[in-house]
């Protein structure tokens, strides 16, 4: 009671010392000055804490499948955390511990042995002479090959200039053609060249300064940085998963609700499913990751995956209360979807994701 007042800073009510909050807008009864630990920590509550509700959520969406969703679409709602704002809390978190455990990880995304680095492309391993000599010997007198077919424009380098094409005959072909003939110009160019600018090469190919043009170049640049190294691409795509998934679940819910059409459920009530399920997915996969952090070992992952296999079969049998060999059914259908629309939704966001990087 030390910090508490007799009017409430926001709306000016009344108070008593022993009332804790505001009973007209519910602020928090104190004229404490704000210190950097309470900016500090109504940050990451505003973001992570849900006080009580945060254990209940959890608790009874990890271990009773399908009942906080039937629950919160009957109007007990109070007693758990939003199921959007809950997913996000977990979202992130899942990302952030899945980026951590990668970048400690061997991946092939990451950076090469120093063994590899230092090999150039044009350093091969020495072969030994008596293998040398006895394959050169086969060639040459081999009746297929032979010296004949040994020819020095066989041996010349492609370039740039074997796909230089000019922008009038550009415009001539379909858009694909011409999209494709385009990016593999630019592509080579910078490759070959090392010019990166837009200008400097549409000026050298004697191409239009359009905002087309300037922006293909600049996504074969791209193509050019990813290929090198790609864990630049694979980060930022990462990054923007949470987000993705956020927007993908709409669509999922979208078939659930056709799949389940008969049923008294409206549309809302159905994504308030998907995101528990999603949600459970990444608690799953948070304690999963931090198993295989402390062993080592892909273990908590491959277990994660099947404990939701079984976790959203028990989910539809509760949620939907539909007979085992119906919801059997439509768990295979399900399955069946999210990855068919999974696989859909990663093809469009890379493409996305590339487009705008």
């Amino acid at each position: 009671m030390k910090y508490r007042g007799n009017e409430c800073l926001n709306c000016g009510h009344p108070l008593e010392l022993t009332q804790r909050f505001c009973p007209r807008c519910g602020q928090m009864n104190s004229a404490k000055k704000l210190k950097f630990d309470d900016f500090f920590n109504e940050f990451f509550s505003s973001l992570f804490a849900y006080d009580s509700r945060f254990n209940r959520t959890l608790r009874v969406l990890m271990f009773k499948p399908g009942k906080i969703s039937r629950d919160y679409i009957q109007g007990k709602r109070v007693r758990y955390a939003n199921p959007f704002r809950f997913y996000l809390s977990a979202s992130i978190i899942f990302f952030l511990i899945f980026n951590y455990s990668v970048d400690i990880g061997n991946s092939e995304f990451g950076p090469q042995d120093k063994d590899l680095q230092n090999l150039k492309g044009e350093e091969v391993p020495p072969i030994p002479p008596e293998v040398a000599v006895d394959s050169i010997n086969k060639i040459i007198t081999s009746p297929e090959v032979g010296l004949e077919s040994i020819r020095p424009d066989s041996l010349s380098k492609k370039t740039y200039k074997d796909d230089m094409i000019s922008e009038n005959d550009l415009n001539k072909m379909s858009m694909l053609d011409a999209i494709s003939k385009r990016f593999t110009l630019y592509y080579e160019y910078q490759d070959e060249t090392g010019i990166y600018n837009s200008q400097r090469a549409l000026d050298s190919l004697g191409h239009d300064h359009n905002n087309y043009n300037n922006w293909l170049y600049k996504k074969a640049v791209d193509a050019g940085i990813f290929k090198n190294n790609p864990r630049l691409f694979i980060d930022y795509f990462i990054s923007k998963l949470p987000f993705i998934i956020f927007f993908y679940l709409p669509v999922f819910a979208l078939f659930i609700w056709l799949l389940y059409v008969r049923r008294p459920f409206n549309y809302m009530e159905h994504l308030v499913f998907a995101f528990h399920v999603q949600t459970t997915l990444f608690v799953l996969y948070i304690f999963g990751l931090l198993i295989d952090l402390i062993i080592g070992k892909n273990w908590g992952i491959i277990t994660a995956n099947f404990l939701f296999a079984f976790y959203l079969y028990k989910s539809m049998r509760n949620f939907y209360q539909q007979n085992r060999v119906k919801t059997v059914l439509k768990f295979l259908i399900l399955n069946v979807i999210f990855f068919t629309l999974a696989m859909a939704a990663i093809a469009v966001s890379l493409l996305a994701s590339f487009s705008i990087y």
